[in-house]
């Protein structure tokens, strides 16, 4: 039987890193594709693949829990973490595979708009579960909660103002369709970062 060097404890949080980097990596490539206005087969095999990382790494985590006593903090708080920062990347990909289905290739400044608050989203829910590693400093953590619900917030108003955009100026019933659907998604994506948030918040309130 192999032995690791690494404290079980400390390999949860290396591994909710590498959720979270991945999430990061995958908002960033998303908001260049977004940018292009070109999801062709590489960019969204790309997506897809990032997709595939962090679910080996939930894996992982879920592996993990299952072998160890110990954990850092509630079993059902890891669990819960995991679960939600794939999300994540899961929702990122779902959006991708819809413009490439959909054949939505003219750049769309409501869609880099979403881009851009989805990166910002992800790289404050990296930064938060990365505090869990310094968690008698609670008061940083909880800047980049809020942050994310922030953020989340905007992409409400963003939604709204997108789609009722949609509504006023497309004429075809299809595209109105493909588009409104394409920003529900970019939204709900903004809605995952934000669960991620309120666990970790969760989680200072019982360690406090």
């Amino acid at each position: 039987m192999a032995f690791s060097l690494i404290p079980k404890e400390m390999k949860f949080f290396d591994l909710f890193d590498q959720q979270a980097t991945n999430a990061v990596e995958t908002a960033a490539l998303f908001k260049k594709l977004v940018q292009s206005g070109n999801f062709d087969e590489e960019g969204v095999q790309k997506i897809r693949d990032l997709e595939h990382e962090g679910d080996t790494v939930t894996h992982e985590i879920i592996d993990t829990l299952n072998r160890t006593f110990v954990t850092p903090f509630d079993r059902e708080d890891i669990h819960a973490l995991a679960c939600e920062l794939d999300d994540i990347t899961d929702m990122i990909q779902a959006i991708s595979t819809r413009m490439k289905l959909y054949k939505l290739t003219e750049p769309n400044h409501e869609l880099m708009q979403f881009a851009e608050i989805i990166e910002q989203s992800a790289r404050a829910v990296a930064k938060a579960v990365g505090g869990l590693r310094e968690i008698k400093r609670p008061r940083r953590i909880l800047d980049y909660c809020i942050e994310v619900n922030r953020l989340e917030n905007v992409g409400d108003q963003l939604r709204e103002s997108a789609i009722t955009k949609l509504f006023d100026e497309v004429k075809d019933p299809l595209l109105v369709i493909k588009w409104k659907e394409v920003y529900e998604v970019a939204e709900t994506t903004l809605d995952k970062c934000e669960d991620v948030a309120n666990i970790v918040e969760g989680i200072l309130v019982k360690q406090g």
